[in-house]
């Protein structure tokens, strides 16, 4: 048989069936009976026929004197009323109805398949920012909020299914939704630090947190489902007092802050360049850091030389040289012959102290190459290599301990006639004093020192 086909045999006492095109809850009404007249209009024959289609479910609903029962058939369904298939119509029926005799129930419609869709509007109602609770905005919002019956148990504990009328309904749930949208978009600035001059541009953000909320609330107060809430606009009293006070002071605020961030921003430039140009200083340093330290050795050379060569000019020049280079102590005695015995210009001591100078020179600046390469060479592995030794000597000067001299001032000894062949000599790690030309070291310095001129006959 059938959906909605004519059975093939038997009429039926009643057709029970759901045929309005749009209805969330529907009473069905046997032919010819007056609305409202309980005993005719609940009065079901028994083999009548029920029909309910998909997405449908319907609900006999059986008044006792000991409470309420409901029997629930979900669609589809197309059979005859049979106590096998209404398990409570069976317990209250049992055998007492037979041969078309009418029993009473209430029969209801659940439509579950339909949406429903309540258009809320909430008038102007002032929002205040937290931070100027002295302004108040006027703010409209309007949306949509859609809904169905899902779980229809719980829908019917909820609701009179007697006498349900969609459009009461439907106010019901639009007054639930407006009074929480309110309450959501006037804790909005607060709740989810949204200024309330940017509501509008906000209203995505704020939906979220509407239509989650709302489907909690209908489901728990009507039995509702929530399919979709929309808040179609948030809308701004923009020539309202409250809002061009609240625009003013954050103008205001808005201008201080973009000001100390532009001084800051200067500032930040600034501090950028000095660092660059400083940089740049160090590193143009370090690419000329060799033409830097001969610059160094010559200028401390140069004065070493100018310094010492004076010594030379004049008798005390000489023996000033002797005390300077070896403690002489026939410097406090009256002077020692270096020379040429005489006071006056000694070109020899000069030269001489020109050469210690520049030995001076060259030590000093040697030591400020290695201190620079120092400064310049990183470390490997965290390693640092011990100083480069250096050979240096002790000579015997009237019976006393002068030096130690480093080789180049030996060597400038050696030209000044101050250390010769015969001149005692010790370092660390020799036994005892010896001559000079005795020292393989010092064999090669002693070499190098110029003649005496031999004298010429007439």
């Amino acid at each position: 048989m059938s959906l909605f086909g004519k059975p093939k045999a038997g009429g039926f006492m009643d057709e029970i069936r759901c045929d309005e095109p749009s209805y969330l809850i529907w009473k069905w009404h046997p032919a010819g009976s007056v609305a409202e007249n309980n005993n005719r209009e609940n009065a079901i024959r028994w083999g009548s026929s029920l029909r309910v289609k998909d997405g449908e479910v319907a609900v006999f609903v059986y008044r006792q004197s000991d409470g309420t029962m409901q029997d629930f058939i979900v669609g589809p369904f197309d059979k005859k009323i049979e106590t096998s298939n209404f398990p409570v119509l069976a317990s209250i029926v049992g055998f007492a109805y037979a041969g078309g005799t009418p029993f009473q129930a209430e029969v209801y419609f659940i439509n579950l398949a339909n949406i429903v869709q309540v258009k809320f509007g909430v008038p102007f109602f002032d929002v205040y920012d937290p931070r100027f609770l002295d302004f108040g905005v006027p703010v409209a919002v309007r949306g949509t909020v859609s809904f169905r019956i899902s779980d229809y148990r719980e829908f019917i504990k909820l609701h009179r299914l007697n006498n349900f009328n969609l459009a009461d309904f439907q106010r019901q749930i639009r007054d639930t939704v407006s009074r929480y949208v309110k309450d959501t978009v006037t804790n909005a600035p607060a709740a989810h630090n949204i200024p309330v001059i940017q509501l509008e541009s906000k209203t995505a953000q704020i939906n979220d947190v509407v239509e989650y909320d709302i489907g909690e609330r209908l489901k728990e107060t009507f039995g509702v489902t929530v399919s979709g809430g929309d808040i179609g606009a948030i809308e701004i009293d923009k020539q309202s007092d409250g809002y061009r006070q609240l625009m003013a002071v954050t103008k205001n605020i808005t201008t201080a802050k973009m000001q100390a961030e532009a001084t800051d921003y200067v500032e930040r430039l600034r501090i950028q360049r000095e660092e660059g140009q400083y940089a740049q200083h160090k590193q143009t340093q370090s690419a000329n850091i060799g033409a830097f330290q001969v610059e160094k050795q010559a200028e401390v050379g140069i004065a070493g030389a100018e310094a010492l060569g004076h010594m030379g000019e004049n008798g005390a020049g000489k023996s000033t040289l002797g005390h300077v280079v070896m403690g002489d102590a026939a410097y406090r005695a009256g002077g020692v012959d270096l020379g040429s015995g005489g006071a006056g210009f000694n070109p020899a001591a000069m030269m001489a102290g020109m050469a210690v100078g520049g030995a001076v020179g060259q030590n000093i600046a040697g030591t400020m190459n290695g201190m620079m390469s120092g400064i310049n060479q990183q470390p490997t592995m965290g390693i640092i290599p011990p100083p480069i030794p250096t050979i240096s000597y002790h000579i015997a000067v009237n019976g006393r301990a002068a030096g130690p001299y480093d080789m180049n001032t030996l060597s400038a000894m050696v030209q000044g006639g101050q250390l010769t062949a015969a001149t005692l000599v010790w370092k660390n790690g020799m036994a005892t004093w010896s001559r000079a030309d005795a020292v393989d070291e010092l064999k090669s310095l002693l070499q190098t020192a110029m003649p005496p001129i031999p004298p010429t006959g007439n």
